[in-house]
């Protein structure tokens, strides 16, 4: 273990990292610790004169250069609009019809939401801890986001039951690593998760990339294509999951929100997804997503050019450089 101090706004705190173990993730994790400062809001500095770090969740400590006994800085980065509304809770009501929606002019404060004739469809936001996508998933199926360690559960067991499908070429790491990973609270998730919660509840899991408005649907298809207990929405700004359900009306109880809708037409003409695509764009004009895949890196190893998230990591794989600048 080396120690490394960290300036943060409430005060001064020894950290003990082990370089060559843990992860970015993991510093991140123990500054949100100390600070409360959301990973996704921390802006580390390191060097004379202080210099932001670029943090890439999976890559190794030692990818910052880091050195025992320095000093980093935390600051808090202004959160998106959307950010920070208590999370609330949903209920499963039974399913309503619902109607194209219209197209109103975005609010600039307040949870964003789509007006349609059956009612009010709304953003709801969920903790920023690296859990968002199982408590997304557990606000809408068990009307309670304290269950995302439940939902971890469930993908664990589906990847155990099912090893033809998942197996180490399709999890990127052996199969009993995943599973210890993924039941970790530090753990992100993603589009494997969604799929295997989707069978679980036997539900379709809509997807709606707020950056592109692209909607992924993760479910067991049937024969006629449709799905058994219908569709829901979770929200994605390319580093953080949501979920999305219809109200009554505006500031209407948690408890009245539906979080299952019916399936009433094929394809992306379904009145839901319409308004889900509706509900991006707002999100979209208000800035609230973060693009992982497209902003530029250099290896300061080699000084290979890379583009994203994605190729840092398999930069990272191939030759074993964990140092990354921003061009």
């Amino acid at each position: 273990m080396a120690p490394v101090r960290l300036r943060h706004p409430k005060g001064v705190a020894t950290l003990q990292l082990d370089f060559d173990a843990l992860s970015v993730q993991d510093l991140q994790q123990q500054i949100f610790q100390v600070s409360e400062i959301p990973p996704s809001q921390q802006d580390i500095r390191s060097g004379y004169p202080p210099q932001s770090l670029i943090l890439i969740p999976e890559l190794p400590l030692s990818s910052l250069g880091l050195k025992a006994g320095e000093q980093i800085i935390v600051n808090q980065k202004a959160p998106s609009p959307t950010r920070g509304y208590p999370p609330p809770t949903a209920s499963r009501s039974p399913p309503a019809p619902v109607s194209e929606p219209d197209a109103p002019p975005p609010a600039s404060t307040g949870p964003a939401n789509v007006p349609t004739s059956s009612g009010i469809l709304v953003h709801r936001v969920v903790p920023d801890d690296n859990s968002c996508l199982f408590s997304s998933v557990a606000l809408i199926f068990e009307q309670d986001i304290g269950k995302a360690q439940k939902m971890r559960q469930i993908v664990a067991d589906g990847i155990r039951k099912d090893k033809g499908t998942y197996d180490e070429a399709i999890l990127g790491a052996p199969r009993d690593k995943y599973i210890a990973t993924i039941l970790k609270p530090s753990t992100w998730g993603g589009a494997i998760e969604l799929g295997i919660l989707a069978k679980h509840f036997k539900t379709e899991i809509a997807s709606i990339d707020v950056e592109t408005g692209r909607i992924d649907q993760f479910s067991s298809q049937s024969s006629n294509g449709y799905r058994e207990h219908g569709r829901c929405l979770v929200v994605y700004s390319g580093i953080h999951y949501d979920a999305a359900t219809l109200a009554p009306t505006v500031g209407a109880p948690d408890e009245w929100h539906q979080s299952i809708f019916p399936i009433t037409s094929a394809g992306m003409s379904d009145p839901i997804l319409q308004a889900a695509k509706q509900l991006a764009s707002i999100l979209r004009e208000r800035r609230a997503f973060t693009n992982t895949a497209t902003f530029e890196l250099k290896c300061e190893q080699c000084g290979k050019g890379l583009k994203g998230e994605k190729d840092a990591r398999a930069h990272a794989q191939e030759t074993g450089h964990v140092q990354f600048g921003e061009f």
